[in-house]
């Protein structure tokens, strides 16, 4: 029992092991008690048991190591096998081994890629999936290079031919140097550059400029300038490349000296900038291009559209540089021209300025020579005419008066003859204001209504409904022109009609500029049925001293300043004056002046007065309302203005308008303003004012003294004399009873300027009202009177009216605010 007990454990022991080690459990061993052969069975399953445990610890590490974490060069180590156990552990090894000897290959290849050397491949054997994998990767290596070697071809040869393009500014010597090295480096051996004209349409205006072995078998050479046509106008117009495989046998020959033959490709390939076409090249080649060929080519032609805009921008920068240095030249020399005129200038406006100043001076000389007698003959016979006590009968009352106006037509001589000289020496002063139409005709009305009736003839003005009721322009200047144009077309009118028609014309149908940006334009006509011009003169008697009849047995007389210094007027009021006229039917001016005299500056006065005159005119009398006027000619009474007449000077009205417009074709712009009967100055507030009163006259012509002592004494006013600036300060401070100083300007030794300035200088008598008085009359002298101190100036010769109301408004400055007193027949 013992033994079978003994037995049975040992046995079941065994057997459990056994079972756990079929089982794959390696971790449990024999451990009962066992002696002899049982205990040998013991330890050779207990050692068999540590051998498989040991073996597959080692091969489960093996497979971790390099199928789960990747580590290669991993060997199993199994102690004590023999047998099959050893190949087994051999196998497991070799197999270990032989995948890490592929795996380290095709690592250390791909890494070599990685870093850009494409010299190695995987040698190592290999089969199955493994020897596909190795020979993909190879292949993959082996195109890589490929391309690489393609790439850098590509990239150094455009980087060379670019450098050698550098530099350069002939684009005939660009486009041979592009031919020479482009043709041969695409395996080409036919080239042609055609470069596009400068502004030209795409595919237009290519002209070959460079080939590349163009000369074919018969010898014939394709020329510098031949035109690009056909395909390569075409790929001009696409802006794209064309390559043609299938080369026609007569389309071109490449020939050389051993002989001749067709190129297999062409290729045309257009040379943009910008999209912008600036040639075409044009290669032929024995063989096919391939892609490398290709490739580099249409990268080149980017290259190349640079360097050829560059050169053609440079090229066109240096001619405009040599150009602008040629225009300097050009400036430079014609700047040394014009600096040699205008030294001839200088030199001739010197002289010329020279001349004009001898001009103004002796104008200003003979005006006050002239004036000067003239002075004292128009007061005298004014006072004559006047015939206050009626000691002078009718005819010698006529006498006088006609005295009196050939004075008056040699005055307005002078004047005309002033105003020409302002005009040509740009001084004529415009002074734009708000004028009323109604204000203007009727003054036109009351100077020629008169005039015509006295004549036989109708006077007519009419007004269009589309005329403005106001005008901005200057007063002065329009009565001036429009009594020179009436004036003519009363002179030349023996009978028949003159008519003055005034309407509102469209501003576009001029081309003057005033007149074209004005928002409106009035037009003044005077349309007669006299005499005509002839049309050929018609432009001549708007030039001075001209006139349409210049015979010396001539019907007609006048000047012939009229319609010249009209013309100039117009023009400096911003409108002209148009003339029609037919021989025996009659004539029409007509004057285009804006409404607004936008363009015009208003000039600024010149000092206080109350009105204003330009120089070397009268300053007119004080503005009135106009009057009623009655239908008789004969007891017409012109509305009063700085340009009216009043009447009642020589007889009737009719007198007064003869001699107000005197047989001249041509009128004064100031007229000079008749006196009124002296007993006017004797009545009422004025008398009272200027009866009593001392005047001191300072003048060295005796003439003068005499005939205004005699216009001032009628009015109840003394007179003092003083010969010079010397006696006229000794004789004041002397005469405390003086109320009002009459300076003459042009005096020996001390001048009226010189003498004005040392009575203002005088504490005394520095308040005292001066009137200078002077018959120069020249552009500057009333600006020059006032700054020197006067109180008013008054231009000889001296208008009886103009100096009273001058002397009345400086003794009695309220008299426009103070009521008019009835007369009393008393002193103030």
């Amino acid at each position: 029992n013992f033994m079978a007990l003994n037995l049975t454990s040992q046995v079941r022991n065994i057997a459990q092991i056994a079972t756990a080690v079929a089982r794959g459990d390696l971790s449990k061993k024999i451990d009962v008690d066992a002696r002899g052969e049982i205990l040998e069975l013991k330890s050779t399953i207990n050692t068999m048991v540590d051998t498989l445990s040991s073996f597959s610890s080692e091969v489960t590490r093996v497979a971790r190591e390099v199928g789960t974490e990747g580590r290669l060069g991993g060997q199993a180590r199994v102690e004590g096998v023999y047998g099959t156990w050893k190949q087994l552990t051999t196998s497991v090894n070799d197999l270990a081994l032989n995948l890490t000897t592929q795996v380290r290959a095709i690592a250390e290849v791909a890494s070599a890629v990685a870093q850009g050397d494409m010299s190695g491949s995987i040698a190592v054997e290999a089969q199955g999936e493994v020897a596909e994998l190795k020979n993909n990767i190879n292949l993959m290596v082996t195109n890589l290079r490929e391309t690489t070697r393609a790439k850098d071809w590509l990239e150094s040869n455009l980087t060379r031919i670019a450098a050698l393009m550098q530099g350069h500014r002939d684009l005939v010597e660009v486009a041979d140097l592009i031919l020479r090295e482009l043709t041969p480096l695409v395996n080409a051996q036919f080239g042609a550059f055609f470069l596009a004209e400068a502004r030209a349409e795409p595919g237009e205006g290519l002209k070959l400029i460079a080939g590349y072995g163009t000369e074919q078998p018969d010898g014939e050479l394709l020329e510098s300038g031949t035109p690009g046509g056909g395909l390569v106008a075409q790929a001009a117009l696409e802006k794209k490349r064309v390559l043609i495989t299938d080369v026609p046998r007569d389309y071109i020959t490449i020939s050389s000296g051993l002989g001749a033959a067709l190129p297999a490709n062409i290729v045309i390939l257009p040379v943009l900038f910008e999209d912008q076409v600036l040639g075409v090249i044009e290669l032929a080649s024995f063989s096919k291009f391939n892609e490398v060929h290709l490739a580099f080519i249409d990268q080149f032609a980017n290259t190349i559209g640079v360097s050829i805009n560059t050169i053609i921008a440079n090229a066109r920068t240096e001619s405009l540089l040599s150009e602008s240095q040629r225009l300097t030249t050009e400036l430079r020399q014609r700047s040394n021209e014009l600096q040699r005129s205008n030294a001839a200038l200088e030199e001739k406006a010197a002289l010329l300025a020279t001349a004009s100043q001898s001009k103004s001076e002796f104008l200003a000389n003979m005006s006050h020579e002239l004036r000067t007698p003239l002075n004292s003959l128009l007061i005298l016979a004014q006072l004559l005419a006047d015939n206050p006590q009626d000691r002078l009968s009718d005819q010698e009352v006529q006498f006088a008066a006609s005295i009196h106006r050939s004075g008056r037509d040699l005055l307005q001589l002078i004047n005309d003859v002033l105003d020409l000289s302002k005009i040509e020496a740009g001084r004529m002063d415009v002074r734009p204001k708000p004028l009323p139409l109604i204000k203007l005709l009727d003054y036109v009305h009351a100077t020629f209504r008169p005039l015509t009736i006295d004549r036989g003839l109708a006077f007519e003005v009419t007004v269009g409904e589309n005329v403005p009721r106001e005008m901005f322009s200057d007063e002065q200047r329009l009565q001036q022109i429009l009594r020179n144009l009436l004036s003519n077309a009363v002179k030349f009118t023996p009978s028949g009609r003159v008519e003055l028609h005034v309407e509102c014309v469209p501003s576009t149908q001029f081309e003057d500029p005033t007149l074209r940006g004005a928002d409106s334009v009035i037009a003044f006509s005077v349309q007669d049925t006299g005499i005509g011009i002839p049309p050929d003169k018609l432009d001549v008697i708007f030039d001075a001293f001209q006139q349409s009849d210049g015979t010396t047995n001539r019907k007609y007389g006048g000047t012939g300043l009229g319609l010249s210094i009209s013309r100039e007027i117009a023009t400096l009021l911003g409108g002209r004056i148009d003339a029609e006229s037919e021989v025996g039917v009659g004539s029409r001016f007509t004057l285009y002046v804006p409404s607004r005299s936008a363009d015009v500056l208003p000039a600024s006065s010149p000092g206080p007065l109350k009105a204003a005159a330009p120089a070397g005119t009268t300053a007119p009398a004080p503005v009135a309302e106009p009057r009623e006027t009655s239908a008789s000619p004969s007891t017409t009474s012109p509305p009063s203005s700085v340009e009216y007449v009043p009447s009642g000077l020589f007889g009737g009205a009719d007198a007064l308008i003869t001699a107000r417009v005197p047989g001249t074709a041509e009128s004064r712009d100031e007229t000079w303003p008749e006196t009124t009967r002296l007993k006017e100055w004797l009545t009422g507030r004025r008398g009272r004012v200027l009866s009593g009163r001392r005047v001191l006259i300072v003048d060295d012509d005796i003439r003068n003294v005499f005939a205004i002592t005699h216009v001032l004494g009628r009015v109840g006013i003394t007179v003092a004399y003083a010969e010079n600036g010397r006696e006229c300060i000794g004789l004041l401070e002397r005469s405390p009873d003086v109320s009002l100083v009459l300076m003459d300007i042009m005096m020996p030794e001390v001048d009226g300027y010189q003498t004005i300035r040392a009575i203002r200088r005088t504490p005394r008598i520095a308040d005292l009202p001066i009137i200078a008085l002077t018959a120069k009359a020249m552009p500057g002298d009333r600006e020059k009177a006032i700054e020197s101190g006067a109180s008013d100036y008054v231009p000889k010769p001296v208008d009886v009216d103009q100096l009273l109301t001058a002397i009345y408004d400086l003794l009695d400055p309220d008299h426009e605010s103070a009521q008019e007193e009835p007369d009393s027949g008393q002193g103030p």
